[in-house]
């Protein structure tokens, strides 16, 4: 199933989701979905806030579905190390339209749960490294928008503004 992306605004984005505590078919089944849902919507990864649940859950493919190794699920995650800095264009499905030069690790090691419940611990650089970051800060209620200079910041909510009163949004 896919679910619509929740967009800037709704106050499930803003938020601190809460953990995770059952593991069953009904979670796998929701993994499955919000998979589907990430790829419909050409993302790298997506937050259940994101599709308007407010549980500590999110997936990462950076591959974008072309390598099946790469489609990770993180379940109560936390950042447990990072370092090194990167600054690249990131965007958000619940920002459509809208990017920004955002500054994150360029090295982070997270400890998370897997769709059984599972730990594991695992390292990423770049692009996955930025991923994490970007997930794990939706799951306690922040976006992107944070990370950026107040006038930048600024700019974009006055536009979302307007595409609200166009009923573009």
């Amino acid at each position: 199933m896919i679910y619509p992306v929740v967009k800037y605004g709704a106050a499930v984005l803003d938020k601190a989701a809460e953990l995770v505590t059952e593991f069953d078919a009904r979670l796998e089944q929701l993994v499955a979905d919000m998979f589907e849902t990430m790829y419909a919507h050409q993302g790298v990864g997506l937050a259940a806030p994101q599709i308007g649940i407010s549980k500590q859950i999110a997936v990462i493919d950076t591959s974008l579905g072309k390598e099946p190794e790469a489609k990770l699920v993180l379940i109560n995650p936390q950042i447990i190390e990072a370092g090194g800095v990167q600054t690249q264009e990131e965007g958000c499905l619940s920002l459509p339209g809208f990017h920004a030069e955002v500054r994150r690790p360029q090295r982070v090691t997270i400890r998370a749960l897997d769709v059984r419940g599972k730990e594991y611990v695992q390292t990423g650089e770049g692009l996955l490294a930025r991923a994490f970051c970007h997930e794990i800060d939706h799951l306690h209620g922040r976006l992107y928008l944070v990370r950026l200079s107040t006038l930048k910041r600024d700019m974009i909510r006055r536009r979302i503004r307007k595409r609200i009163k166009a009923g573009d949004w």
